[in-house]
């Protein structure tokens, strides 16, 4: 346990400090600066997971990337598209969302392509080595309650915002693991996290990111703000906490299925 847990702390420990020492890029463009910041903490933590799986694990921790890679990038797909699009969904017909207006986004790509970055450091960072390493000393469960401790714990603003965003951002940790586990690899992870940052933020303007992110639609959030999530915006909606607790449900029931055909 020990030896675990200081394998923990200085991964993650690690990883904050030598991102504190990146330099910054001179460039006067948002967009590639927001790329950089992105970029450079994705670098560290890969380079820290190879340090750590190759050579202090020597090979017995890994981390799953190819599991039938087509097959579980579709079901990525149809996950975060069904998990962000049925709570707009909501939300649009309740009225408690309405689109206002447009914008233009220069750079909107490398925009898209930093939010990809941001989430591909997030999901190697909490489910990547850690992840695997507790899963594989203990067991799942452990493994999921000390990763959704770390990624609620990257979302600290959350806890500003009230239970209903802090249970969103704990739920959604648990659904993403539970996809983890049924697929077999963080790819899929990655794809349903990547749907819901880029088009509720980028996209809807309804999810947020860093602050300097900009926004392709203006939405606004109105009524109860139980429903429409006030200021918190979708994050703030308890009709994502109803989603989540039904897409954990859902990979429960088909896991557990699988479980038994197996056996």
């Amino acid at each position: 346990m020990i030896s675990t847990i200081l394998k923990t702390v200085i991964f993650f420990i690690g990883w904050a400090i030598l991102i504190s020492f990146t330099p910054d890029i001179q460039t006067h463009n948002q967009a590639f600066l927001r790329l950089w910041w992105e970029f450079s903490p994705l670098v560290v933590v890969v380079l820290l997971s190879v340090i750590f799986v190759f050579v202090v694990e020597k090979g017995k921790v890994k981390i799953p990337l190819a599991s039938r890679i087509f097959k579980n990038s579709l079901i990525g797909i149809v996950l975060g598209i069904l998990w962000l699009g049925s709570v707009v969904a909501v939300l649009l017909l309740t009225k408690t969302m309405n689109i206002q207006s447009q914008n233009d986004i220069d750079y909107i790509w490398i925009w898209i392509l930093a939010s990809l970055f941001n989430v591909v450091m997030q999901e190697f960072l909490v489910r990547g080595y850690l992840y695997q390493l507790w899963k594989q000393k203990y067991n799942r469960i452990l493994a999921t309650v000390l990763t959704t401790i770390l990624f609620t714990a990257m979302h600290g603003g959350a806890f500003e915002a009230g239970i209903i965003p802090v249970l969103n951002i704990v739920l959604m940790s648990i659904f993403i693991t539970l996809l983890l586990e049924y697929t077999g690899t963080i790819v899929a992870p990655i794809i349903v996290h990547f749907i819901w940052n880029t088009i509720g933020a980028i996209i809807l303007g309804g999810v947020s990111l860093a602050g300097d992110y900009p926004n392709l639609i203006n939405s606004t959030f109105l009524g109860d703000s139980l429903i429409s999530g006030g200021v918190y915006r979708i994050e703030g909606s308890i009709v994502v906490l109803i989603v989540n607790l039904i897409l954990i449900t859902y990979l429960l029931i088909l896991s557990k299925r699988m479980s038994n055909i197996n056996i």
